[in-house]
């Protein structure tokens, strides 16, 4: 044992595909480490009397072969890999014994010096595994190599931690849901290919403060669509999106929200596929559920709602370009969300009282919603045109209409008018 103090581990990759590992008990231990084996495709025998429910899912799913007894000399017969973690020492003792005679390499969680392996702290991150391991002389510290492992692999998704690819890029399109606003709601993924562009063609309803992150030979093109004012037309985008990617750049189109919510990002992909350029869609979280939910309102709720329906509000009720049916959606017992409705607002409330919704109805405007800007104001069905007025609410605006309003009004304290 003296000369595992003086000499540091051997850092090795196990590849476990097809050969038989063996657990030693079946708790929590083992709970946590065979999910990992389990993905690395190894052959798992489990050895336990009893398992936790979640090990016993995977028993129940065929993922391991579970021996309902304890463990006996000779289990690790043709084993390449041990892990022993049960509460009994005596046969945990047996157990790393018969590892040592028979050459397998063996983890014990109890007594890591009694060990011939130990597990690193691991994480993963684009095909990237990161293995964190202490092992100098000064004793290991677990919970030192995790934090080391958590700061790697999350430098590695979000950029912060830069790791050029020396192997040949494929050109192509990520169309990137950026999310409501709050730069830190775009996803993992959003946010690392963000830090690998060469262009970003980001909307006004992007998280902008994303941009400022960008290293300085990155060409950001805005393409804002600003209501009733400056806007870059959709065709201008998709040309914009095909001429960079045949120049052999990796762009990202940025967008608010998700790139399918009303967001035009089926167009684009679309023109991408029309001239064979690869494109990537990384979902984003839509506002349409994250800024109810920033400004303390459900859409649904036990009781109250059980179904929601978002509806874009960019064109009026009586305008022969609507596609909605809102004689039908003034029947609905659910929630409504509304995106794009700020300057409709008067007339769609008109339109579901017409068709039988109660003029008492709930309703909270959320503007700027998940930002430092956000505020909500509340009013019913029978107010909300005047009340959107009067309070000057813009856009970005997301309406909420429904009892869940109620619902979210006694958890922040608002009060409808």
């Amino acid at each position: 044992m003296a000369e595992h103090a003086v000499h540091p581990a051997y850092p090795v990759g196990l590849r476990l595909s097809g050969r038989r590992v063996v657990v030693v008990g079946g708790g929590q231990v083992a709970q946590r480490r065979l999910p990992a084996l389990i993905a690395a495709g190894a052959d798992i025998v489990l050895v336990s009397p009893s398992a936790t429910a979640s090990v016993e899912a995977m028993a129940d799913a065929g993922e391991i072969r579970w021996e309902r007894r304890v463990y006996a000399d000779g289990d690790l017969t043709d084993t390449w890999y041990a892990l022993i973690a049960s509460d009994d020492t005596a046969a945990n003792d047996a157990a790393s014994a018969e590892a040592e005679r028979t050459r397998t390499w063996c983890v014990r969680s109890d007594d890591a010096d009694a060990a011939t392996a130990w597990t690193p702290a691991t994480g993963r991150s684009e095909g990237i595994t990161v293995a964190v391991l202490t092992t100098d002389g000064q004793g290991r510290d677990p919970r030192h190599s995790a934090a080391v492992r958590d700061a790697i692999v999350e430098g590695l998704r979000d950029g912060t931690l830069a790791a050029p690819h020396h192997r040949t890029r494929t050109p192509g399109v990520a169309l990137v849901g950026g999310g409501p606003g709050d730069p830190d709601l775009i996803t993992v993924r959003g946010r690392r290919l963000l830090a690998e562009a060469d262009v970003v063609i980001a909307d006004r309803l992007g998280p902008r403060d994303l941009l400022d992150e960008l290293p300085p030979h990155v060409e950001v093109i805005d393409a804002a669509k600003i209501p009733y004012g400056r806007y870059m037309a959709q065709e201008a985008i998709n040309n914009a999106l095909i001429e960079h990617a045949k120049a052999g750049k990796a762009v990202v189109r940025l967008k608010g929200g998700d790139p399918f919510v009303f967001g035009r990002g089926m167009e684009e992909a679309q023109a991408l596929a029309a001239e064979g350029i690869p494109c990537t869609v990384v979902p984003g979280i839509s506002s349409s559920i994250s800024v109810p939910g920033a400004a303390g309102i459900p859409v649904t709720h036990r009781g109250v709602a059980h179904e929601f329906t978002v509806i874009s509000g960019h064109v009026a009720p009586d305008d022969e370009r609507s596609l909605v049916d809102w004689a039908a959606v003034a029947q609905l017992r659910g929630t409504l969300v509304l995106l794009m409705a700020v300057d409709k607002i008067g007339a769609i409330a008109r339109a579901l009282i017409a068709h039988g919704k109660a003029p008492d109805t709930p309703v909270a405007l959320v503007q700027e919603g998940t930002t430092a800007a956000q505020r909500r104001v509340d009013a019913t069905l029978a107010t909300v045109g005047e009340r959107a007025a009067a309070e000057e609410v813009r856009p970005p605006a997301v309406i909420v209409i429904g009892d869940v309003v109620a619902v979210g009004t006694a958890t922040t304290g608002s009060s409808a008018e």
